[in-house]
């Protein structure tokens, strides 16, 4: 019998968790006050040094480069982490809809709806909520 262990590495549910655990870390850590100091601490050294290497190609490359990659992976640690705290709040809000009585259930999976389907269903909520104060404003 294989151990759960081994069916987690096959499945690479392992890296999966390795990695969602990463983005979070790094997202936390990225938004933070020192974090954007940091990277204006870095830049205001890049410009600093320009004196010294004469503006050259090479300074400016360096920090094109660096920029570069940086932005890019961050986009998919950023990414990963937005998707999940996504899905997290879906599932929170599905949990009250289904749990109160009035609700409609069929706003469950409005995520499939078409943005035309979507700003209908946001006009008639609206127009709830505007007959809704109007009762209240006159009683």
């Amino acid at each position: 019998m294989e151990s759960a262990d081994k069916r987690q590495r096959k499945s690479g549910a392992g890296f999966k968790e390795a990695f969602r655990g990463f983005a979070k870390r790094t997202a936390d850590l990225v938004g933070t006050p020192m974090a954007f100091l940091g990277a204006v601490g870095l830049i205001v050294v890049w410009a600093a040094s320009g004196p010294t290497f004469r503006f050259s190609d090479t300074w400016q490359l360096v920090i094109n480069t660096a920029t570069t990659i940086i932005t890019f992976l961050m986009v998919f640690l950023i990414q990963n982490t937005q998707n999940r705290d996504s899905r997290a709040i879906h599932v929170k809000l599905d949990e009250l809809i289904k749990s109160v009585r009035s609700a409609r259930n069929s706003v469950i999976d409005l995520d499939k709806l078409s943005d035309e389907e979507l700003k209908a269903l946001e006009n008639e909520y609206k127009k709830l909520c505007k007959q809704s104060e109007s009762r209240r404003s006159k009683g």
